[in-house]
């Protein structure tokens, strides 16, 4: 059984303290992550570029239906899964940074994938085939990138901002998204699909110039911890992780072909919409799962979120599903460093990386298993009625936010 932080050992328990002590406060914490968030924004403007290019590039360039879309855009997601407890131990016992490090530099190599694959546009099977591979090799990176940056963050500022951390961490991750979908556009009526690549390849590189001389933690652990050790204390946040995730999976692999099945133009102002919702909510509410409690957060953000996929549902103008796509970051935003929060607080302080990708596992799970099975809804039923499905897949998450809200009641009444 794993013990919660709160029962820490004599021996662990006075280095946590002296961290805590010497952890930033207020507008300290935001200047510490400075240098990591502004890393994670510039590396995942590579993925940003690609969510609105990469599915229209599959169907109308490769000529493959709505199942294959979705099963190229999952196999990131899966790849990324699988590789979250090698990601989340060499984060723990070789040091974040290297971790980050590690991660920008798999990414940039999944941008040659990307190159290679248009060789053989003229076989398409292949072609997708060195786009999976591409896709692998992207989830490499964003597995080492996103535990290590979280790992690291928290290392810098002390348990009790993991909040922040992850909130500063996910306005740089959707910042990317709402600014690198438009630049994908862009890139690719500018310079196709190869520009694309060309990006992928050269904007990590930059990210990882601004790390160099970033301060480093020192790795926390110094044997493998077992993978499903910690996912056993994690796994009640994940769990409403994986089912609020459902709605920025289906916006992110379907958005683009929703608005050409329904004429309404490109779809990158929807990615915009998303991340800019997502960006003011982590920046005007990103303090209260630390202030007020993880689970309660959670419990209202994703009601927000199941709104907007009904939205988008039922949206008859490209204005209503600009706004359905609003409040799905809006609550999508909080829902995860709310579900996060209550993660870092089952898991031990020396596997914090390993917990981090833990739970970031389930976001994997989520998207793995959402982007093809809407994918075949899409092609049985019409490409709307994933956002009903998805509606129904986050409002589920209530439940599990709940639950972890009555149990933290219990506990206090008992302790």
């Amino acid at each position: 059984m794993i013990r919660k932080p709160s029962q820490d050992s004599p021996h662990t328990a006075p280095h946590a303290a002296a961290r805590a002590a010497h952890a930033p406060a207020g507008a300290g914490v935001a200047l510490t992550l400075l240098p990591i968030t502004l890393a994670v924004f510039i590396g995942f403007l590579t993925i940003g570029m690609q969510l609105p290019v990469l599915p229209l590039h599959l169907h109308e360039t490769l000529g493959m239906g709505t199942l294959v879309v979705g099963l190229v855009v999952g196999a990131q997601f899966a790849a990324a899964l699988l590789s979250r407890s090698w990601a989340g131990n060499f984060a723990d016992m070789r040091g974040a940074k290297r971790a980050v490090a590690t991660g920008l530099l798999t990414a940039s190599a999944s941008g040659l994938a990307y190159l290679v694959s248009l060789a053989f546009v003229a076989q398409p099977a292949v072609s997708v085939w060195i786009l999976v591979a591409g896709r692998m090799l992207l989830a490499l990176g964003e597995s080492l990138i996103v535990t290590g940056a979280m790992g690291w963050g928290i290392g810098l500022v002390g348990p009790q901002n993991a909040g922040k951390v992850m909130a500063w961490n996910g306005i740089a991750m959707y910042g990317a998204f709402a600014l690198g979908a438009p630049l994908g556009v862009a890139t690719n009526g500018y310079c196709g699909f190869a520009g694309i690549g060309a990006g992928t390849v050269l904007i990590p590189l930059l990210a990882l110039a601004v790390i160099v001389p970033a301060r480093a933690v020192a790795p926390t652990s110094h044997r493998r911890m077992p993978f499903y050790k910690v996912l056993g204390a994690v796994w009640q946040p994940g769990v409403g992780l994986a089912l609020s995730s459902v709605g920025f999976g289906v916006i992110t692999a379907f958005i683009s072909l929703l608005f050409a099945a329904r004429e309404w133009g490109d779809a990158s102002l929807a990615f915009t919409t998303f991340g800019v919702a997502f960006i003011g909510a982590r920046i005007f509410f990103g303090h209260l799962p630390d202030k007020i409690g993880g689970a309660r957060v959670a419990l209202v953000c994703v009601l927000i979120e199941a709104v907007g996929q009904l939205a988008i549902w039922g949206a008859d103008t490209s204005t209503v599903a600009y706004l359905g796509a609003a409040l799905t970051g809006f609550g999508y935003s909080l829902a995860f460093p709310g579900f996060g929060v209550e993660a870092v607080r089952r898991a031990p302080p020396q596997t914090r990386g390993l917990a981090m990708g833990a739970y970031v596992a389930f976001l994997d799970i989520s998207l793995g298993v959402t982007s093809p099975l809407a994918g075949a809804l899409a092609g049985a039923y019409g490409i709307g009625t994933v956002y009903l499905a998805s509606a129904a897949a986050v409002g589920l998450s209530f439940l599990a936010a709940l639950s972890l809200l009555t149990a933290k009641v219990r506990e206090a009444r008992h302790a």
